[in-house]
């Protein structure tokens, strides 16, 4: 008698078809592309320098894109990010003035990035306001400080040895700010993908109140994240007032803009629930690579801001006409 058992996969598609066929793939795919039109558009952009100089355009972003893709994925949001910048630059601004050397500013950029974060963690987690309000209220405030302490005026006068951390290279054209760059990207990967509380992450995003009644202290995750985004604020703030070796109240302006636009154009869901640290890297790149590219060829800085304008809604908007599409056919 012959055995006429079947065997039911797991899943319908192998683990190299996904990936094949996913969004990750289609992103590394349009960075290349990238790649090879701005090498043959401008002579310049294959320069070992120049390559490395396109990395600052997104190094900065792409540490508070992490956080924020772990904060999106959780159902929240901060729109504040760029103003705690403007904040923890204000405050190193005049920790200087007094005579603070290189290890008080790295802890006072850090220390107020988490204040700012454990500030919108409490308006969100413990009275309950919607996270879009509250950091855009917050968005308002931080950078208001900023203006009513410097004005007009800038604070300079940084210490030698506190510009390595925005202007340094490690080895050749490797700049200590991509090496900050991956180390933080690879923590965020293994926190996401690796362990409980990245489940716990993904848990939150697609179902707050099952995953309350399953055990997970939503409170208290989210507040957590509230806390990173701000630490990853506080260490860009580090790393762009070293590089720019001064601070001025409109430091980091509009970032909100870009780095909601590299989270979500790495295949993060804004609604929540879904996306992955490898693409938020490759859509830095991706982002990078434009915007350097465009100004390698002149192109205003108000014609990028079109862009990725038009990228954020065009990427919202392309997995909603795709579900439409499918249905419209799937009648036929």
């Amino acid at each position: 008698m012959t055995d006429t058992s079947r065997s039911i996969p797991d899943r319908l598609q192998s683990p190299m078809e996904r990936r094949l066929k996913s969004w990750e793939t289609l992103l590394l795919a349009v960075a290349v592309g990238v790649f090879i039109v701005n090498s043959f558009t401008s002579p310049y952009f294959l320069n070992a320098w120049n390559l490395s100089d396109m990395t600052f355009n997104f190094t900065e972003k792409a540490m508070i894109a992490f956080a924020m893709a772990l904060l999106i994925i959780a159902g929240e949001i901060d729109l504040s990010v760029a103003s705690i910048i403007a904040l923890a630059a204000t405050a190193m601004g005049a920790a200087v003035q007094v005579g603070v050397g290189t290890p008080g500013l790295v802890l006072i950029g850090l220390a107020v990035g988490v204040m700012c974060g454990a500030f919108n963690g409490v308006l969100v987690t413990r009275l309950g306001l919607p996270s879009i309000v509250v950091t855009i209220g917050t968005m308002s405030l931080f950078r208001g400080i900023s203006y009513i302490v410097l004005g007009d005026q800038a604070y300079r006068g940084y210490p030698p040895d506190f510009a390595f951390f925005g202007q340094g290279y490690v080895f050749w054209v490797i700049s200590f700010e991509l090496v900050l760059f991956a180390l933080i990207a690879v923590v965020y990967f293994v926190l996401l993908h690796k362990t409980n509380f990245g489940r716990a992450v993904y848990a939150i995003g697609n179902n707050p109140i099952g995953a309350e009644f399953s055990g997970i202290r939503v409170a208290r995750v989210k507040f957590i994240l509230f806390l990173l985004t701000g630490l990853m604020s506080g260490a860009a703030a580090i790393c762009l007032t070293s590089r720019l070796a001064s601070t001025r109240p409109s430091i980091a302006f509009g970032w909100e803009l870009e780095i909601v636009t590299m989270v979500v154009l790495g295949g993060v869901s804004i609604l929540g629930g879904s996306g992955s640290i490898p693409g938020v890297v490759i859509a830095a790149f991706v982002m990078g690579l434009v915007t350097f590219g465009l100004g390698l060829l002149n192109v205003p800085g108000i014609v990028m801001s079109i862009v990725i304008g038009a990228l954020l809604i065009g990427v919202i908007a392309l997995p909603r006409l795709w579900e439409k599409w499918r249905a419209q056919t799937a009648k036929h």
